[in-house]
């Protein structure tokens, strides 16, 4: 049962949008909820910070002690609106007041049609849309695989170095990285193939998004064949990889190339979706019309959600029953999905995560001229990223990225880091973070430089 003597959450209770530490972290109450978790929840549920969330509003994260920290993260980029934003909140209760559940499959509701009708109308393309709700990220990529193999009568799917698309069976499969995502959990599902990636700061092919395009193509044609493919799905910009934003005209000469050759061109904009880079999608900052998109994360402020979209012709290959789940679309997840993309377009916010973009990257420029550790800087909007590497060569540092992260959590600042090599810093604020409250959390990280370095 719920621990009654806890902080209670909810949106009506006011939360100071400044940084404030009252405890020592973890706090004693934290300290006293680690030792419960350690003895009741499984091992390979790992947590970052050591403490305990009892509410959050905006851009903190209140603890049970009492101490409030500056949210970098927004729980991986999902409360990219902000926590516990009074439409969500409102739309939450009103649902949960009216019904939780019905199952759509079994008595359908208007929220999950207008949710499908939202996502149709905000993806890239002016073409006739279907769209279908799923629970979590690595379900939508799931089932977009299986749309794109029942469209095409292909098996193949390929993917890309550095990417991430979650840790079911076939996402497993389709991500790059080993450790933690796969080791030891194979075998995993086949008919994946891995092409390779643009990735500036590491490729020798450097800024050169076409040649890096023909290598990649050239490989997907010369080991598995362009009529045995049936999808390619790829990460506008990838999230678990290092936030790598590949060169300009990559992403471009891969759609065409899908196109000519009748592959499913599928972004992956879990991650980088709804507002997240100053656009509503990533793909939209090269102009690209994918096939399929998959959405989750920011879609729904927090509540379990993820979708497909795409083209009618491809999502309506699908048979009856083929696609669906006991819980997907949940009448409370499309309640809050419809008050979040609401906030979104009503308060501007794409604008105001492409302002906070040139501010965060900004900063992040001006701190690579004083620390040659910083060796590359990257992203869009409220994605940003800095790869740390040792001075002088591009060895990945990942020693570096764990000690400033720690040092941003001892002082209250949710710092996440990512990357193939562990070596990337990776900021995730809040769109509607506060100026104030991000500088501050921007001092700790440049404290962090000069002490820990």
């Amino acid at each position: 049962m719920p621990d009654s003597t806890l902080p209670q959450s909810g949106a009506a209770r006011e939360v100071t949008q400044k940084r404030s530490l009252v405890t020592e972290l973890p706090g004693p109450r934290s300290r006293e909820l680690a030792a419960r978790r350690d003895a009741a929840v499984a091992s390979g549920v790992s947590s970052l910070m050591p403490v305990f969330a009892a509410r959050a509003a905006g851009g903190i994260v209140v603890d049970v002690d009492g101490n409030h920290l500056i949210d970098l993260g927004s729980g991986i980029a999902v409360t990219t609106v902000g926590h516990s934003v009074p439409a969500v909140v409102a739309g939450v209760q009103q649902q949960i007041a009216e019904f939780s559940h019905t199952c759509f499959t079994i008595t359908p509701y208007e929220g999950y049609v207008a949710v499908c009708e939202a996502l149709n109308r905000l993806t890239p393309g002016d073409f006739e849309k279907r769209s279908a709700l799923f629970n979590s990220g690595a379900e939508a990529v799931e089932n977009a695989v299986k749309i794109a193999r029942r469209a095409t009568g292909r098996d193949t799917v390929v993917v890309f170095d550095h990417a991430y698309h979650g840790r079911t069976n076939l996402t497993m499969a389709m991500t790059a990285k080993n450790m933690p995502y796969k080791d030891g959990f194979g075998p995993f599902a086949g008919e994946v193939f891995r092409a390779p990636m643009s990735y500036p700061l590491r490729d020798p092919l450097g800024s050169d998004g076409a040649a890096a395009a023909a290598r990649a193509i050239g490989e997907i044609e010369s080991q598995v064949g362009a009529r045995r493919v049936a999808c390619l799905v790829i990460e506008p910009i990838q999230g678990e990889g290092g936030f790598v934003e590949p060169a300009p005209g990559f992403l471009p000469a891969l759609a065409s190339w899908c196109t000519a050759n009748g592959v499913v061109f599928v972004a992956d904009e879990v991650q980088s979706g709804f507002a997240r880079t100053g656009r509503m999608f990533a793909s939209e900052h090269e102009d690209l019309v994918p096939d399929l998109v998959v959405t989750a994360k920011g879609i729904a402020a927090g509540m379990p959600l993820s979708a497909v979209t795409g083209r009618a012709s491809i999502m309506d290959a699908a048979h009856a029953g083929g696609i669906g789940g006991t819980y997907t679309g949940n009448p409370v997840s499309c309640a809050a999905a419809l008050a979040a993309i609401a906030t979104i377009e009503d308060e501007g916010l794409m604008e105001t995560g492409r302002r906070l973009g040139e501010r965060l990257r900004a900063f992040l420029l001006e701190l690579q001229q004083k620390f040659p550790e910083i060796g590359d800087v990257r992203g869009r909007g409220a994605m940003q990223a800095i790869e740390l590497v040792v001075p002088g060569s591009l060895e990945p540092d990942a020693a570096l990225a764990g000690r400033l992260a720690r040092y941003c959590h001892e002082r209250g600042v949710i710092t996440l880091t990512c990357g193939t090599y562990g070596n990337v810093i990776r900021f995730l604020p809040p769109v509607t973070i506060g100026d104030e409250l991000l500088d501050d959390a921007l001092a700790v990280l440049a404290e962090a430089f000069e002490v820990v370095r």
